[in-house]
């Protein structure tokens, strides 16, 4: 149900989101002006040759000067700053409170702290504003009855009046700050997140602060909108922002567009640390799927070139798979300059793991995995190096790296050997979004000589689920070149063998949690067995990963699995080892299009 929020908080307990150091900056030097006005036209009304006449022109020249610093440099104070210049104001009023000649002009005097309170309730959270409003009037107070000689009664009556003009001001600027609200989540709108990101982009580049943003879309929304109803999407929403908003710096902002769009930005943190954060944050809701897309910014870049990179990272995460958070990284430093200088030495190592036949464990296929030996750290797990190019722009240059190298070395040991192997190679949903991919493969076939028939094209349920538009025109592309398709890793997302007929899919992979407990859950047996015969009815093959015991190999075998892959029948290695190890020339291997035929 759509409910307002409750803005009253705007009241006292936090600085108003429309007082940006540049409107603060604006107000002071007109009230200061203000104030030196006041004193000047005070001072013509008191007795020549009094010593009041002289100190009224004195403040009122202090408050002149006041205006001219504030106006010169305040825009780019921080704001704890502010407080200076509201109390001197204070300073000065009470001065000329205790300078007045007469009663009359310590009263007009006392007057202008009507503009400080106005500061204090415009500028500050509540203790603060709440302290300068007390200091003020009690100060105030204190000069009309002691050097004023005001009544107490009349001091009073001032200071109900300076009550409720904080009051109001604090109401009024609460309810122009909920202009800036969103009214579902209560989170800032676009309106107040730009503003927010003016100043911030203006500060990280005047200071050399550390500023990351980060661009938020919830996977899939469309579809709990259109099963479970609007009240459901918007639950979905408020509960996103409540577990962000508990997770956020003090000093952050986080907005929400309109429909499923977040923002974010994060001063004083890296964008290294912002994915940290987002990856983190993005694991308390593991049941609402959310793609983002993270940027640091630049010195000298705007708030909007800095949001343009986020929204570059976030359309690779969506590309890659969804429910995914990528840095931008348009600059190759540290590790990212050390893969891109591996890759074009040609240091990125590609092994291969066999892929068999049940129950003989006859190889059957290959499925090809890129190994990036580091100098000094030693063998950097794939999902860093793989993560690594697909933030940085290089995993087209890796995948086609792993696909030439593959295809060559299984094409010269066909030639040599007469085995006709199948070859699994990864693909990116990035690799699958772009256009050209059918065309570079073609390329490297042809100039390999690996037939087309013999290459499987391997892509991860992340992949399919977000069923990109461009990523389904390229693999019906490759399919229509005469390769294959497999979905690996089946089973760890939301995709239903249900739905396998609409898509270009001659096979799967299922995960190797199911091979795990084959042997120990009989539900997990029965689970697989049902699996195995559905894939089957649909024309699928079906290869079973992470096989690593006899015991698991003869249960897969059960449930007429045909095809398995795993430590047990070998761990990858280069193609040489592998064909040496199992020796392969003597075993004559089929496909496994042939072995489900």
């Amino acid at each position: 149900m759509r409910t307002r929020p409750d803005v009253s908080w705007l009241s006292w307990s936090t600085a108003p989101e429309v007082a940006t150091p540049r409107l603060k900056a604006r107000t002071l030097v007109a009230f200061y002006l203000v104030g030196g006005t006041a004193g000047l036209l005070l001072h013509l009304g008191v007795q020549p040759g009094h010593p009041a006449r002289w100190a009224l022109v004195a403040l009122s020249l202090a408050a002149f000067a006041a205006a001219g610093v504030v106006g010169r440099w305040a825009a780019r104070w921080p704001r704890a700053a502010f407080h200076l210049p509201v109390g001197a104001g204070t300073a000065l009023v009470v001065a000329a409170v205790v300078v007045s000649p007469d009663p009359v002009t310590a009263l007009v005097c006392a007057s202008v702290v009507s503009l400080v309170v106005v500061d204090a309730c415009f500028f500050f959270h509540r203790g603060p504003a709440l302290l300068h409003v007390v200091a003020a009037t009690a100060a105030v107070t204190t000069a009309l009855v002691v050097w004023g000689d005001v009544p107490a009664s009349t001091a009073l009556a001032l200071d109900v009046v300076l009550g409720a003009l904080g009051g109001a001001t604090r109401s009024l600027v609460a309810r122009a700050s909920s202009a800036r609200l969103d009214p579902l989540t209560g989170l800032a709108n676009r309106r107040g997140f730009d503003e927010g990101l003016h100043e911030l982009a203006a500060k990280a580049s005047r200071s050399g602060e550390l500023l990351s943003a980060a661009l938020l879309d919830l996977d899939f929304f469309k579809e709990i909108n259109d099963s479970r109803g609007h009240e459901a999407g918007d639950r979905v929403l408020c509960r996103v922002a409540e577990v962000w908003r508990r997770g956020m710096p003090p000093d952050a902002v986080l907005a929400r567009h309109g429909g499923d769009e977040f923002s974010l930005l994060l001063p004083r943190v890296s964008g290294a640390d912002a994915l940290v954060l987002v990856r983190r944050l993005c694991a308390d809701h593991p049941d609402i799927r959310l793609s983002s897309g993270v940027a640091e910014h630049v010195s000298g870049e705007s708030g909007a070139q800095l949001m343009r990179r986020a929204d570059h990272a976030l359309y690779r995460a969506k590309a890659a798979g969804r429910n995914r958070a990528e840095l931008d990284g348009d600059a190759l430093t540290g590790p990212a300059c050390e893969l891109a200088a591996a890759l074009a030495a040609g240091e990125v190592e590609v092994v291969f793991q066999p892929v068999v036949l049940l129950p003989s464990a006859e190889v059957t296929g290959l499925e090809a995995l890129a190994r990036w030996p580091h100098p000094t750290r030693g063998s950097v797990p794939p999902e860093e190096f793989i993560a690594l190019a697909e933030q940085h722009g290089m995993i087209a240059a890796l995948g086609e790296h792993v696909l030439r190298t593959a295809c060559r070395q299984l094409a010269q040991l066909t030639a040599a050997t007469g085995c006709r192997l199948d070859l699994g190679v990864n693909v990116s949903g990035l690799e699958l979004s772009d256009p050209t991919y059918p065309g570079r493969v073609r390329a490297v076939l042809a100039e390999t000589g690996f037939p087309a028939d013999q290459l499987l094209v391997e892509v991860t349920e992340s992949v399919m689920e977000a069923h990109s538009s461009a990523a389904v025109r390229t693999l019906h592309a490759l399919r229509a070149d005469g390769l294959r398709v497999a979905i690996d890793d089946f089973g760890t997302g939301y995709s239903s063998l249900s739905r396998l007929d609409t898509l270009p899919v001659d096979g799967l992979k299922l995960d190797a949690s199911f091979t795990a407990t084959i042997t120990t859950a009989p539900r997990r047996a029965q689970l697989l067995a049902s699996m195995v015969a559905m894939a089957d009815a649909q024309g699928l093959f079906v290869v079973c990963e992470g096989v690593e015991t006899q015991e698991q190999a003869a249960a897969l075998s059960t449930v007429h699995c045909r095809l398995a892959q795993g430590w047990l029948f070998g761990r990858p290695i280069p193609l040489a080892g592998l064909a040496d190890r199992l020796g392969l020339t003597d075993r004559g291997p089929t496909s496994p299009a042939a072995a489900e035929g």
